[in-house]
């Protein structure tokens, strides 16, 4: 009966830290597919001068299995958000690659739990 017992704490631990980890990487397959795009939006903006574009110009679709949509804003202060979809605990809310000013990229997922975040994410 106690190894039932012991048996069934180490399962209820795993299914946790199991959920924890499927979190964590749907939230970074997300950053993934957007990550992708930095390199042609800082073309756009510093080599081409341009302040209009959209998701397909930076080479991304507008959806991915991990986020739907994919947007974006133009220009020297732009960014590219992934609404997540997934586990209920992440659906709905958005990773962004936001620009500065300075010409620096910071990812920020205000709404996904600081455990669930990708390393580096705000």
């Amino acid at each position: 009966m106690i190894v039932v017992a012991i048996i069934a704490v180490l399962a209820t631990l795993g299914f946790v830290i199991y959920q924890d980890f499927t979190i964590r990487s749907q939230v970074t397959a997300g950053l993934a597919d957007i990550a992708a795009g930095r390199s042609n939006f800082e073309s756009l903006v510093i080599a081409r001068n341009l302040n209009t574009f959209d998701v397909n110009d930076l080479g991304l679709s507008a959806q991915t299995p991990r986020c739907d949509p994919i947007d974006m804003q133009p220009g020297p202060d732009g960014f590219i958000r992934c609404s997540l979809v997934g586990h209920p605990a992440i659906a709905g809310e958005a990773v962004t690659l936001q620009r500065t000013v300075d010409d620096a990229w910071v990812c920020e997922a205000g709404g996904v739990a600081p455990r669930h975040r990708p390393e580096g994410c705000q």
